[in-house]
């Protein structure tokens, strides 16, 4: 199992043994520079006549290799070495002034009078990154300022127990000539770890770590993709797998939303993506990466723990946007047990789905089973009723109307179709959750895109009652219908639902309703539907408070009331949040791909996104329910 409390104790034993690694960081460090310009103010210059860009604020942070020493420092690695080269300008004097304030040792600097420090300045407007501006790209390296360097990275690698190389701009600093030099070094110290993380020249190391990306990987091994590429896992257990055996040394292969492979000769691991919600930037996730790779196998870590490690916190550092990221370890500590994306290439491709012989049942992962399972949780909307149908026709212009205010008739089409896109993403995203908690992420989009003034903006209890007050009158009607027997509660069953529950509880499975929706609502339309008294385990929902998540609260009850094991356990459901909660503790997770609108089908989208979240087996509805029941122990 995953779960929350092994999770935060294996976090936190990596943390405690990374503080004791000593690791020195030699590369191309740079400054990031970000301007953000305001577009309100127009003045034009007096002696060109040209437009002035007025510089609102500035903001500066070490990048590059220097993104890789402060990931260490933040991290909590005590001893931090950089070996480098800066230039004797302003820009050289405040990437000094930043490492040395995070207690870095910067011993190992050398300061010419010719060298320009490298710069990225990053100017903005409205919220848009404009063309960049590079310093330092025609920097000379003569021999002597390549041995000067060479003497202060040995000195610094033998009080070492890693030693990263990051290598940015090609054929500047990190040369091939300079590349001999540190594979002798390498050589030289075996007791030290060398990890390069080398854009152009990582072909040229040998006898080191490697921490690649895919398309670096198929370039290094002679087998270059195009950009936009996908790589799929098996592939990048081969590029992994050949690197490392080429290397004598463990690769670790970014894979981006996919995650991480990790390969050390035939040993190979893989980290699944982390599902993010909201908006992401991947700048300075890779520096993320190598850092805390090499603070946790300095500290004595395993490769695979130090790539979970790794994996989680570089999905901290992308939610930090226009900023070159880092993650602390408060951060690192604080963060939940991660909602992994599972065989994400499986869930984009329907034509290599796998079913039992003569059913819709597709087979995503095989379970050796022993005995019938003792409890089983449901998800209520989309999985066993569909009075809720349609809920997403009235989120979606309700959280367009909130963002856009009275703005909607008036922004350009191509604001307009943004906005539209951005909702829709979101929508789909955060499908199963609270509402409560989606209404929180509309009240960040809302100040986000700023069309409604901040004294207008409403809290998530507010935006909450007008969603809930539109999708409760589409609900009581369908209500009344039945109440009066104009329709009867199977025409808002998915199909066969009703009996696969009448076949647990005979058979003497405890159920449990978990939903997102409000808690009375939800035990109100179970007693209209017919089937609460079936679900002896009880009926949840949600209680207004972002804390306590229904589907959650239940597993953990089942789980903490002893002796539990995966084997005892279902989770089903047509959303992502139960599944992902029931994958976390080991649970035989069913998803429902329902077609809400027939009540039948498959619905290709919630196929792909139950899959990602951790399904073991993944249904259209409930008509083939009695070749499920066996598959959890249970007599048809």
């Amino acid at each position: 199992m995953t779960d929350a409390k092994s999770f935060s104790t294996e976090i936190a034993a990596v943390i405690a043994r990374s503080a004791n690694a000593k690791v020195t960081v030699c590369g191309d460090f740079c400054l990031d520079a970000y301007w953000f310009i305001d577009q309100n103010t127009k003045e034009l210059s007096l002696e060109t006549g040209l437009p002035i860009h007025q510089v609102r604020r500035a903001a500066y942070s070490p990048g590059g290799a220097g993104n890789v020493v402060m990931n260490l420092r933040s991290l909590g690695v005590a001893e931090v070495r950089a070996v480098g080269v800066l230039g004797c300008d302003i820009f050289g004097d405040e990437l000094l002034r930043s490492l040395s304030a995070a207690g870095v040792n910067v011993s190992g600097f050398l300061r010419p009078e010719k060298w320009q420090t490298l710069v990225y300045a990053k100017p903005y407007a409205d919220g848009a990154e404009l063309n960049r501006l590079d310093f330092g790209a025609f920097n000379e390296f003569p021999a002597a300022l390549e041995d000067a360097l060479m003497a202060n990275l040995e000195t610094a690698a033998k009080a070492s127990d890693v030693v990263v190389i990051n290598q940015q701009i090609a054929a500047l600093m990190v040369t091939e000539r300079l590349i001999k030099k540190i594979n002798a070094l390498a050589a030289r110290l075996p007791k030290v770890l060398f990890i390069v993380d080398s854009r152009d020249y990582a072909q040229h190391f040998a006898g080191v770590a490697l921490k690649i990306n895919t398309r670096e990987a198929a370039r290094v091994l002679g087998s270059p993709t195009h950009p936009g590429a996908v790589v799929s896992q098996a592939e990048a257990f081969g590029y992994a797998t050949a690197l490392s055996k080429r290397m004598g040394r463990p690769v670790v292969l970014t894979r981006g939303e996919h995650g991480l492979v990790t390969a050390d000769g035939d040993a190979v691991f893989a980290v699944p993506g982390i599902q993010l919600l909201g908006k992401t930037d991947p700048v300075g996730a890779g520096d993320t990466v190598v850092a805390a790779i090499a603070a946790a196998l300095g500290g004595g870590s395993p490769l695979t723990v130090a790539a979970k490690f790794a994996n989680l916190a570089a999905a901290i550092t992308v939610r930090k946007v226009q900023a070159t990221g880092t993650v602390s370890v408060a951060e690192v500590l604080a963060a939940e047990a991660p909602d992994y994306i599972y065989e994400p290439e499986l869930a984009d491709s329907p034509r290599a789905a796998k079913y039992l012989p003569d059913t819709e049942i597709e087979v995503i992962r095989e379970k050796a089973r022993q005995g019938s399972i003792q409890y089983a949780i449901f998800d209520h909307d989309g999985t066993i009723s569909t009075l809720r149908q349609g809920w997403e026709k009235i989120m979606e212009p309700m959280m367009l109307q909130a963002i856009l205010g009275d703005q909607a008739a008036r922004v350009p089409d191509q604001v307009y179709k943004k906005v539209v896109a951005e909702v829709k993403t979101f929508i789909d995203k955060t499908t199963g959750i609270q509402t409560l908690a989606q209404m929180k992420g509309l009240v960040g989009l809302v100040r986000e895109h700023g069309f409604v003034p901040a004294g207008q903006i409403l809290d998530e209890h507010g935006y909450k009652a007008i969603y809930n007050e539109a999708l409760l009158e589409m609900v009581r009607v369908r209500i009344r219908k039945i109440e009066r027997g104009e329709l009867a509660p199977n025409d808002f069953e998915i199909k066969g639902a009703r009996q696969f529950l009448e076949s647990l509880h005979r058979a003497g499975v405890k159920l449990f309703l978990a939903s997102g929706t409000d808690e009375a609502d939800v035990q109100a339309e179970a007693r209209v539907m017919g089937y609460a008294d079936l679900f002896t385990g009880g009926i949840r929902g949600a209680v207004g408070d972002l804390k306590v998540e229904a589907k959650r609260v239940v597993l953990e009850r089942i789980i903490n009331s002893g002796g539990i094991t995966g084997d005892d356990l279902a989770v089903i459901g047509d959303g992502p949040v139960e599944l992902r909660e029931g994958s976390k503790r080991g649970a035989f997770c069913l998803g429902i791909a329902s077609n809400e609108l027939c009540r039948y089908g498959l619905d290709l989208t919630k196929r792909a996104r139950l899959i990602r979240a951790g399904a073991d087996l993944v249904v259209p509805d409930f008509s083939q329910y009695k070749r499920i029941l066996p598959l959890l122990g249970v007599s048809a």
